[in-house]
């Protein structure tokens, strides 16, 4: 792959599961409106980064995962 692995395994979880959950309660809870595409599209990439293990805005400031 073109980057390496910035987030641990547990962080990874605790992304994935938080996006699920961010999504869910945007669709239940906030429905058709501006905020809930909002909510559900920031919950969305939170369980991506923790699907593929990288967050670009860490890599920004300079965060490697410590082995």
């Amino acid at each position: 792959m073109f980057y390496v692995n910035n987030l641990p395994n547990s962080e990874r979880v605790l992304r994935a599961v938080g996006g699920i959950v961010a999504g869910a309660a945007a669709v239940a809870y906030l429905g058709a409106t501006p905020a809930g595409y909002a909510v559900g599209a920031i919950g969305a990439m939170i369980a991506l980064t923790g699907f593929v293990g990288f967050c670009p805005a860490c890599a920004m400031v300079g965060r490697k995962l410590t082995k």
